[in-house]
């Protein structure tokens, strides 16, 4: 894996990719920053080689240029998270941001002009690329949120660098995260597996089956293997036609010796909000006109030891409806047993936009071992598939 430490940055010029889709206020303003703190060390390290820094990024799906959509309204926190002046050029291509990279002098910062105004971004062109790939001397890819688009600036740009493309601290860290669940893991292995469909993640349970001991299912698809099972399910969320999928998944799961974890009490409501009434009722027998929206008391006791036993977990996907605060107990419980884990010596990769943000919510951030910055790459990283970004860096 080539990374920054082979290439001595002094008096180069880095183009690097950078995931700054940031959200913005009515006003503005950054309101999340996190995006640009994890570029930050990617960005220092070249700076410190004695290179400058040349930074692309996208805001947003504009159509066309629209001025809500301009890099230009995250220059000063970008200026104040890296803790230096950031230069802006109105463009990402063409004469101004060709005259603004070539004036650039070691230690410098320029952030060019959102790179989807241009719809040749999106398409993967190779002239647009081209125009980009003459701003620097070195190419960085940093965003593993767009690694696995095949775009301009992700993928395509790579081959007008072929001895100088590097991945930058962050994607690098990405990749040896989920290397260490998926292929250099220590066992015993669990994956948590939850939010409300099993058919966006049926290929991720297909790819891991092989490498994992436990795999526990909670969130909403449970009650698609319950019902598959012959439970009573009441009104709860279920994909009816992946009942035959469920099974097979269980029967193959089997085969493997993966013991699957499935909630054996939930707290259901009769109602899909915050102050519904609510009940504890066993997973297999819920009345007719309740659903279940959190895994019940007995589901975590008996997923604490499985948990705490375990030298690797992945967690994908929330045990409940946590943006509620009365379904939340199940996803912090479950978060503070992994914390727990990981505080002896297990490696914890929490990935997918919802359970990010579960651990961000409750604070449990800090006490995982990697909180991965990409959802849809993560989810391709663990279906088995070669994201084009990674593999650009890698030709």
């Amino acid at each position: 894996m080539r990374t920054l430490s082979d290439i001595n940055f002094a008096g180069k010029k880095a183009l690097i990719r950078v995931d700054f889709n940031v959200p913005l206020d009515e006003h503005f303003n950054v309101t999340d920053a996190n995006r640009i703190e994890a570029a930050k060390p990617t960005i220092d390290t070249i700076l410190n080689d004695g290179g400058s820094v040349i930074l692309m990024s996208h805001l947003g799906r504009p159509k066309g240029k629209e001025d809500q959509y301009s890099l230009k309204h995250i220059v000063d926190k970008t200026s104040e998270v890296l803790g230096k002046q950031v230069h802006f050029v109105n463009d990402c291509i063409g004469t101004d941001a060709e005259t603004a990279a070539a004036n650039l002098k070691a230690g410098e910062i320029l952030l060019l002009e959102n790179l989807r105004f241009y719809k040749e971004e999106t398409a993967g062109d190779e002239a647009f690329a081209e125009k980009l790939a003459k701003l620097g001397d070195v190419y960085v890819n940093d965003a593993f949120g767009t690694a696995h688009r095949a775009h301009a600036s992700t993928t395509i740009v790579a081959k007008f660098f072929p001895k100088n493309k590097v991945f930058g601290a962050l994607l690098a860290k990405e990749i040896e995260s989920l290397d260490k669940v998926l292929k250099n893991s220590e066992k015993p292995v669990t994956a948590v597996l939850g939010g409300s469909k099993v058919s966006s993640k049926i290929t991720v349970i297909e790819n891991i089956l092989d490498k994992v001991d436990h795999l526990i299912i909670g969130g909403g698809m449970t009650f698609t293997f319950i019902k598959a099972l012959g439970g009573k399910i009441g009104n709860s969320i279920c994909e009816d036609d992946k009942q035959e999928l469920a099974l097979e998944i269980l029967e193959k799961a089997k085969a493997k010796n993966v013991q699957v974890h499935l909630p054996v009490d939930v707290v259901a409501a009769d109602a899909f909000k915050n102050d519904a009434n609510t009940m504890v009722v066993n997973t297999n027998e819920i009345p007719d006109g309740w659903q279940g929206l959190d895994a019940g008391p007995k589901s975590l006791e008996n997923l604490r030891q499985v948990i705490l036993d375990s030298k690797t977990i992945l967690w994908n996907g929330p045990l409940g409806v946590f943006e509620m605060e009365t379904f939340a107990k199940g996803t912090i419980t479950l978060g503070e047993f992994i914390a727990e884990a990981t505080k002896n010596g297990a490696f914890s990769l929490v990935g997918g936009g919802d359970s990010v943000a579960a651990v961000k919510q409750f604070g449990l951030e800090p006490k995982m071992s990697y909180v991965s910055t990409g959802g849809g790459a993560m989810l391709e990283m663990l279906e088995g598939k070669t994201l084009p970004g990674i593999a650009a860096i890698q030709a």
